[in-house]
C-alpha cells in the first residue's frame, strides 16, 4: 500500500491496531523484544588468505576493496528467543555451525532448533577452513576468529533487546537471472544467460523497530549468487550482498544520497535517522543455486557491485516503508531436522560436456532449519537450492509467507530439482546428490515440521 508520508502514520496505526486483533485471535504467547549488531570480520590487509568460490584462483587475496560483517538479530518473545545470523562468507561449514550453535545454546540461552546461522555464498571473501577444503593453518586459525566474531555478534545482539514490533512485507528487484542455459552449437548445458529460466524475483523483508517507530533492523532475502567480481578479482569484498546492507545501513544512518523525486517511500523520516552504525541489514540468500547476477564483472571495477547493491537496497527500504501492520505481539517457534539422500560423483573429465558419467558415493545429510515467527516461515537448508524446489515449497506450504534461506546450519553443496538431472549441467555435475530425494525430502519436510506448530 503506498500513502504520503505524513499520513503514513495514522494509516500505519490503524493498521497495526488490525494487525493486533488478528494476532491476537491467533493466541502468540508474549510480546516482543528484539537486538541487532555487526561485527567486522575483514581479514588483516597482509593476511594474503586464500580466497573461496573460484577454483584458479592459486594466490591469497592482494588487498581490501570493503570491510566484510558478520550480523545477528536476536528476538524474545518472553519465553522463547532465537537468533538469525548471516556473515558475507562463502558457507557456513557443519563442524563451524556445530561448535557455534552450541557455544550459543549453552551461554547465551538460545536453543539450537531456534538458530538460523547462515553465510551469504560470498566469492570475494577468504575462505572458511571446512566449507570446500580443509584449509591452510591461517585459514584455521582465521575460521577461529570468525567464529568468535559470530559469536560476539549474537551475544551483543542479545545485549541490545529492547521492546519492539515487526512486520513483514515484499517487492521485486531484477537483479538476478537464471544461469543455466543450453548451448545447442555444443549441445550441453552450463553456466550462462537463460531469461527463459525460473527466477524468482521477490525481494522478502522483515522490519524491526522499536515502540516508538526507530529502526531497528531489516531481515533481507533474496535469490542471487554474490558472483558480480569473477575469478580476476582478488581483492577482499561483500560484493552485492555486503552492497545491500552497506546502502541500508548508510541509508538510516542519513548518507545515502537519494533524490527528493525517487518517491516518497525512499525519503527519510527524521524520526527513522540513527546514528552510526545502529540499524543492521541483515542479507541472507534464497534459492540462489541456478542464479546469477544479472550483470557481472571482470578485473577491477566494482562500480557493477554498488549499483546493484543500490538497486537491491533501495527496494528493500521501499519494502520496509510500506510495512503498515507492525505487531509488537510475537510467538517463536522453531524445529530442525536432517534429510539424508543417496550420494553420487561424476566420473572425472573434462566440462563442460554433453554427456556425465556418475558413481555411487557416500549419503549427504540436508539440514533443514524452520523458525516460526507468528505465522512467517523462515526456511532454512544447509545448501545451494534450485529455484524450482523453492517454488514447489511455496505451493505446499501451510503458511503463506515463506521465506527460504540457503546457506544456512550446514554447507550441503548444490540442491537440484528432480528435473535438473534431465539437463545436465553446472550444477548437477557439482552436487553430490543422486536425483529423486532431495526435493521431495525438503519440501515434504517444511511441510511436516509445519504441522507440528
Amino acid at each position: 500500500m503506498r500513502c504520503l508520508r505524513f499520513i503514513r502514520k495514522w494509516v500505519c496505526a490503524v493498521g497495526f491496531t488490525a494487525a493486533s486483533a488478528a494476532i491476537s485471535f491467533a493466541a502468540p504467547q508474549g510480546t516482543l523484544s528484539v537486538g541487532a549488531a555487526r561485527v567486522d570480520i575483514t581479514p588483516p590487509a597482509d593476511a594474503a588468505l586464500p580466497m573461496e568460490g573460484y577454483a584458479g584462483r592459486k594466490q591469497g587475496f592482494q588487498g581490501i576493496h570493503d570491510q566484510i560483517y558478520v550480523r545477528a538479530i536476536v528476538l524474545n518473545d518472553g519465553t522463547s528467543s532465537a537468533a538469525i545470523l548471516a556473515w558475507e562468507l562463502i558457507g557456513m561449514p557443519a563442524p563451524v555451525w556445530q561448535d557455534l550453535s552450541q557455544r550459543i545454546s549453552k551461554e547465551l540461552d538460545i536453543p539450537a532448533d531456534n538458530l538460523i546461522l547462515a553465510a551469504e555464498h560470498v566469492h570475494s571473501a577468504p575462505s572458511v577452513a571446512g566449507a570446500y577444503e580443509k584449509g591452510s593453518p591461517a585459514t584455521i586459525a582465521y575460521t577461529a576468529k570468525l567464529k568468535a566474531a559470530a559469536f560476539e555478534a549474537v551475544r551483543q545482539a542479545k545485549a541490545n533487546l529492547q521492546p519492539g514490533r515487526f512486520g513483514f512485507g515484499t517487492g521485486k528487484a531484477y537483479v538476478n537471472i537464471n544461469r543455466r542455459e543450453y548451448f545447442p552449437k555444443d549441445g550441453w548445458w552450463w553456466i550462462g544467460y537463460n531469461p527463459e529460466g525460473p527466477s524468482d524475483k521477490t525481494v522478502s523483508v522483515l522490519k524491526f523497530e522499536s515502540r516508538s517507530g526507530k529502526p531497528i533492523a531489516l531481515f533481507i532475502n533474496y535469490g542471487v549468487h554474490g558472483v558480480v567480481m569473477g575469478p580476476d578479482n582478488l581483492e577482499i569484498s561483500g560484493d552485492l550482498p555486503g552492497a545491500t546492507s552497506r546502502f541500508i545501513e548508510r541509508y538510516y544512518e542519513g548518507k545515502s544520497d537519494t533524490r527528493d523525486d525517487a518517491g516518497w517511500d525512499l525519503q527519510l523520516s527524521p524520526q527513522e535517522k540513527t546514528s552510526d552504525s545502529q540499524v543492521v541489514a541483515l542479507w541472507t540468500s534464497g534459492p540462489a543455486g541456478d542464479q546469477n547476477p544479472i550483470v557481472m564483472e571482470n578485473g577491477k571495477d566494482f562500480s557493477m557491485v554498488d549499483a546493484l547493491g543500490r538497486i537491491l537496497g533501495e527496494e528493500s527500504v521501499r519494502v520496509a516503508n510500506n510495512v503498515t501492520n507492525m505487531s509488537p505481539q510475537i510467538k517463536i517457534w522453531g524445529s530442525q531436522r536432517v534429510v539424508t539422500c543417496p550420494g553420487q560423483t561424476v566420473e572425472e573429465g573434462h566440462t563442460p560436456r554433453a554427456e556425465y558419467k556418475f558413481r555411487d558415493s557416500d549419503p549427504v545429510d540436508i539440514r533443514l532449519s524452520l523458525l516460526m515467527l507468528n505465522k512467517i516461515a523462515l526456511a532454512g537448508v544447509s545448501g545451494e537450492v534450485l529455484t524450482p524446489i523453492f517454488q514447489r515449497l511455496q505451493n505446499e506450504s501451510l503458511f503463506t509467507d515463506t521465506i527460504m534461506v540457503t546457506h544456512a546450519n550446514g554447507l550441503s553443496d548444490y540442491i537440484p530439482n528432480d528435473t535438473a538431472y534431465s539437463q545436465i549441467g553446472y550444477e548437477v555435475v557439482s552436487s553430490e546428490l543422486k536425483p529423486g530425494c532431495a526435493e521431495s525430502g525438503i519440501v515434504n519436510g517444511f511441510v511436516n515440521m509445519m504441522k507440528q506448530h
